[in-house]
């Protein structure tokens, strides 16, 4: 059969240089190139963008109201499409309402299989839902949490109720609250708390009200004790707290924290639903279960009704195994996972799916995962491609374009030096290929041979967070450390969880979004603009919001946004220029005044690099250095935040937070997003920082990272609670020697 493919002509989306190709069909494409080359541009803005817009076309004009709307790209043509299912990097999120397994839909069939086989029976599958009213837990709404009291900061057990052991206000020594508890008679005021029984102890925290008799002037009264916590929920909790005396709110507020429910106990679920088991197990017993050892439990179910159930869910569990997430738990919250857990989850919704002939869209599918799991990855691309899907990937990691049929390497640099296509063809041509992949392909890092001695250390004691085992380990301060280990292995728990709270002065860049909207850019985002806008308003005798398009300068017209939107009912919504200002966001006023012959648009429209020859005042030349030193030159001050890469934004927030003086930076896979030839650019920085006398802590996949440590720690051995253990510690070099470590053996590779 003859090969086919999706042709595209004159594509001009973004920096797009009237780039036409064509993409073979049925097999896998893989587009690469620096960050800012143009590879999103031409997959997700124009290729994925007209084959949903077509797609929703098919649909009534009603339909189209309630479905998301894609603007045509700018293109002569656009061929051969099949239908596009994007699989992008955003994180799930979704609330404390969202689980792994209510979003692959597993859930949805163990609440089925519970209906139908769980003894006693309770109900239809909505019995069993946590979202819903009637399986929910009346006394948390099916949140598993509930605000509580903080025990250790309400009680201090190795004291008596006489020395002071209730640490809240309210009981102190001789208060009257204290009085009527200690006149009660039902403890022993004497003995300390820790020394108390188990029923004594529910009786201080939870007894219910109880009749004091004692005297008051020397008259006897009718007093009520009642538990210590009970009494605190009932007056500041279920009271509301907002009602109060601010002075109230301060006092209490510390006291409060959000903890399991008491009722369910975390489960989320009625009493009834919890009651139904199979094989003894309960359903949030089997949510709370590891996915790889929940496939043996489910496996376990014989019972003949249920096996059309057991089939679907043993299928499902499977593809979670395969794409490496056999760590991760049903109930496990959507929001705490990583932007590449997020779109592995998504995948497994494709996985059995019988659909063929369609167009699989990944954006960088490797992010977070260690190289033990890219061959996972690159199973799963290969299965998609042969069940006869055209797969197309945006990705930097070696490994995974190797199993690449086609190569699409767009360059030749970034921004407006990049947006052509520089290569196209097979693994092997590229390699002999005069681009930056081509050359950076076969450039193998050395291991570092000398390594900087610490200046002290930060303990980290006893730590327990998810599946940390009672981790202790120092981690030395002024070297770069690297935090290493399989995707679920513990890394961030030890260091975004427990690390950053004990150390709340560090810098943390991760890879949460930065906030991007057509109003945000370089030049607002790093602060600069405000020192832009008062160094003009100086040298033209005027107020400073004058050079603002959020504030007083704005155009009229557009309100500061430089276009008009048009609303046409169902039809896509159009955007263009605004007529006033000619899109440059001001007053023709504001744009009259200039700052060494250039106004206010004139310096928004400079890149990094020219603003870099333009300015001399010190607080902007210094925020424009670090945005050139994380390789963006390119940019101009002015590009809205929303139209760049997740790389480069997680490279500007860094450039924020470079001229802040900070003794301690952490940073979360900094690698994301990253060219092999920017990973110099960004290993300057990180020696920079550490040379000037900064604690530098990386957790990292990337072995050019890892080889380039001062000291390493190593995570592991597996993922979830086959992991949480430190299994190794010490310089790149003792690490090619470590046995039982994953990471090694991909280091000496």
């Amino acid at each position: 059969m003859a090969q086919e493919y999706i042709e595209v002509r004159g594509a001009r989306e973004n920096n797009l240089k009237n780039v036409s190709l064509r993409i073979p069909k049925r097999k896998i494409t893989i587009f690469t190139g620096v960050s800012g080359s143009g590879k999103s541009s031409i997959v997700f803005d124009t290729v994925a963008a007209e084959a949903r817009r077509q797609l929703n076309d098919t649909f009534s004009t009603f339909v189209q109201n309630f479905l998301p709307r894609y603007a045509q790209p700018e293109a002569d043509a656009i061929e051969n499409l099949g239908m596009a299912i994007v699989v992008d990097q955003k994180r799930l999120g979704g609330g404390s309402h969202s689980t792994v397994g209510t979003v692959t839909d597993i859930y949805s069939v163990l609440r089925l299989l519970y209906s139908r086989v769980g003894q006693p029976f309770v109900g239809y599958s909505n019995m069993f839902s946590f979202n819903d009213p009637q399986g929910m837990c009346p006394n948390c709404n099916g949140l598993g949490r509930k605000i509580g009291v903080d025990m250790e900061k309400f009680l201090d057990t190795s004291k008596s109720l006489s020395e002071g052991a209730i640490l809240f206000p309210e009981y102190a020594v001789d208060s009257w609250a204290w009085s009527v508890l200690t006149q009660s008679g039902l403890f022993d005021v004497k003995k300390k708390l820790k020394n108390y029984s188990a029923e004594e102890m529910d009786l201080l925290l939870h007894s219910k009200p109880y009749k004091v008799k004692t005297k008051v002037a020397g008259k006897p009264i009718n007093l009520t004790f009642e538990g210590i916590v009970d009494r605190f929920t009932q007056k500041y909790i279920l009271g509301d707290l907002k009602s109060k005396a601010e002075r109230t709110q301060k006092l209490v507020t510390p006291y409060m924290t959000l903890g399991p429910c008491t009722l369910c106990k975390g489960a989320r679920l009625s009493q009834a639903a919890l009651a139904s088991k199979i094989n003894g197990l309960n359903i949030a017993e089997l949510a709370a279960m590891q996915v790889d050892e929940l496939i043996e439990v489910i496996r376990a179910i014989k019972d003949p009704v249920a096996a059309p159930m057991v089939e679907s869910l043993t299928e499902r569990l499977q593809h979670l195994v395969d794409i490496g997430l056999e760590y991760l738990s049903l109930n496990r919250e959507t929001d705490t996972l990583s932007g590449g857990e997020s779109q592995r989850i998504k995948l497994v919704k494709h996985l059995s799916s019988s659909l063929v002939d369609v167009m699989y869209i990944f954006d960088e599918p490797s992010i977070g995962m260690h190289p033990r799991d890219v061959h996972r990855l690159n199973e799963l691309l290969q299965k998609l491609r042969d069940k006869g899907n055209t797969v197309i990937v945006v990705e930097h990691d070696p490994d995974v374009i190797k199993v690449a049929d086609y190569i699409v390497d767009m360059g030749p640099h970034a921004g407006s030096a990049g947006g052509t296509v520089v290569y196209h063809g097979s693994y092997e041509k590229l390699l002999q290929a005069k681009t930056l992949t081509g050359k950076f392909l076969k450039q193998i890092t050395p291991i570092k041979e000398k390594f900087r001695s610490p200046t002290g250390k930060i303990t980290i004691a006893n730590a327990k967070v998810n599946n940390l085992r009672d981790v202790t380990v120092d981690i030395p301060t002024g070297v770069l450390t690297v935090i290493t280990g399989v995707a679920g292995s513990g890394k961030s728990s030890l260091i975004n969880q427990t690390f950053l709270r004990q150390v709340p002065e560090a810098i943390a860049i991760d890879q949460s979004a930065i906030g991007v909207s057509s109003r945000s850019n370089p030049a607002t985002y790093t602060g600069m603009l405000d020192d832009i806008r008062k160094a003009f308003a100086a040298a033209n005798k005027v107020n400073a919001s004058l050079f603002s398009f959020n504030s007083k300068g704005a155009c009229e017209n557009c309100q500061g946004l430089g276009v008009i939107y048009t609303n046409l009912g169902f039809m896509e919504e159009i955007k263009t220029p605004c007529e006033i200002c000619g899109g440059k966001r001001f007053k023709d006023e504001v744009l009259a005044y200039q700052l060494n012959g250039k106004s206010i648009s004139d310096v928004l429209g400079l890149s990094v690099q020219e603003a870099l020859e333009y300015f001399t005042l010190p607080e902007v030349t210094r925020k424009l250095q670090a945005l050139s030193d994380v390789g963006l030159d390119y940019l101009t001050l002015g590009q809205p935040l929303s139209t760049l890469s997740g790389g480069e934004c997680q490279r500007v927030k860094l450039a924020s937070e470079l001229h802040k003086e900070g003794s301690i930076y952490v940073m979360d896979e900094p690698t994301t997003g990253l060219h092999r030839s920017d990973l110099g650019h960004l290993l300057t920085i990180i020696n920079r920082l550490v040379d000037a006398g900064n604690t530098v802590i990386v957790i990292e996949h990337n072995m050019d990272v890892v080889k380039n440590a001062d000291w390493i720690i190593d995570m592991g051995p597996e993922g979830g609670h086959k992991g949480g253990k430190v299994i190794f510690k010490g310089t790149p070099k003792q690490l090619l020697s470590a046995k039982g470590s994953l990471t090694s053996a991909y280091l000496r590779q």
